[in-house]
């Protein structure tokens, strides 16, 4: 029930998954841990918030708590555009 949504999440966070699988993670509770951090990932990376003028623009859930890798990941995406 719980993999198929995984591996959907899994094309925006493909190391949190794959950490989280080594880990030990059920894939309900990876799901759990990654979903709403793929949304905003994805947002980041498709280019939404590339041209933000003020705090005021971004909507309320385009946070959401990110390692070090993650926005580097982010920031790479933004230097290529």
């Amino acid at each position: 029930l719980w993999k198929p949504h995984c591996m959907t999440v899994r094309a925006v966070c493909r190391r949190e998954i794959d950490d989280d699988l080594e880990s030990g993670y059920s894939w309900r509770v990876i799901l759990l841990r990654n979903y709403q951090k793929s949304k905003v990932k994805h947002e980041w990376l498709s280019g939404r918030y590339s041209n933000i003028c003020s705090p005021i623009s971004l909507p309320e859930k385009t946070m959401y708590p990110m390692d070090a890798d993650t926005w580097g990941e982010i920031l790479e995406a933004e230097l290529e555009r």
